[in-house]
């Protein structure tokens, strides 16, 4: 068994884990393999919280591939609640995105 195995069963053990930003950046191959891997074993065994600022249908920019993608997508939303968020990005509230931070508050002097 190697490395990514034993971690992929290791992190079978808990009951609940949340993967944060998924498309973010895209995956390289061998992520995106392991990534479809970790959905699959835990496939109604145990929960996982995805958060993406990616819509499904562009999964497969994010995976490199959209078969991967689509039976990921598959396995994620069977039997689950799927929010989707509109709206500005809480981060953002209050703040103007248009304004320059003066420069001694950045810490460029």
């Amino acid at each position: 068994m190697g490395v990514a195995a034993d971690e992929l069963t290791r992190l079978g053990r808990y009951p609940l884990i949340v993967v944060d930003e998924v498309g973010y950046i895209p995956f390289e191959p061998e992520a995106a393999n392991l990534f479809f891997q970790f959905i699959s074993g835990r496939y109604e065994r145990a929960s996982v919280i995805v958060t993406s600022n990616k819509p499904f249908g562009r999964w497969g920019e994010v995976f490199g591939d959209d078969t991967v993608a689509a039976a990921m997508i598959d396995r994620l939303v069977h039997q689950a609640e799927v929010i989707s968020l509109r709206g500005d990005s809480f981060r953002m509230r209050g703040r103007d995105p248009g304004r320059v931070p003066p420069a001694e508050a950045n810490g460029n002097d």
